[in-house]
């Protein structure tokens, strides 16, 4: 199982609850986890209930087929960065990069981010 995250993947689910989320077909013009992630890996994912305030950013596992996604870890969400207790509804289901695990350059070249310091030093390594 190794972590993956690669672009343009969004499906659709109607799960309810806490639990883990059916995964269902992939939006126009994106991947499904299957195909963009792959069975059993772990991803970082958004979940959406349309029209509703809720959401859930996270870290996710996949099962064997990819057809379910696990909440492993939430990271952040409407309900004090704890799990929702999704309603009914259509849900947007995507992978993501969340903001908390981003490393960047600020405006003056500086390292910002979860491993700055970490980053500043390997990227002097290998360069």
């Amino acid at each position: 199982m190794a972590l993956v995250i690669n672009d343009r993947v969004k499906v659709t689910s109607t799960t309810t609850g806490t639990g883990a989320f059916a995964l269902g077909s992939a939006a126009t013009g994106f991947e499904t986890f299957a195909q963009g992630i792959g069975n059993n890996n772990t991803t970082y994912y958004c979940i959406f209930n349309q029209g509703t305030t809720e959401f859930e950013v996270g870290l996710g596992t996949l099962d064997g087929s990819s057809a379910n996604l696990t909440r492993t870890t939430v990271i952040s969400s409407s309900n004090s960065d704890a799990a929702v207790n999704f309603n009914s509804g259509t849900k947007d289901v995507f992978c993501t990069l969340p903001a908390s695990k981003s490393v960047f350059l600020d405006a003056t070249g500086t390292p910002v981010g979860a491993a700055s310091n970490g980053f500043a030093l390997a990227m002097a390594v290998a360069l």
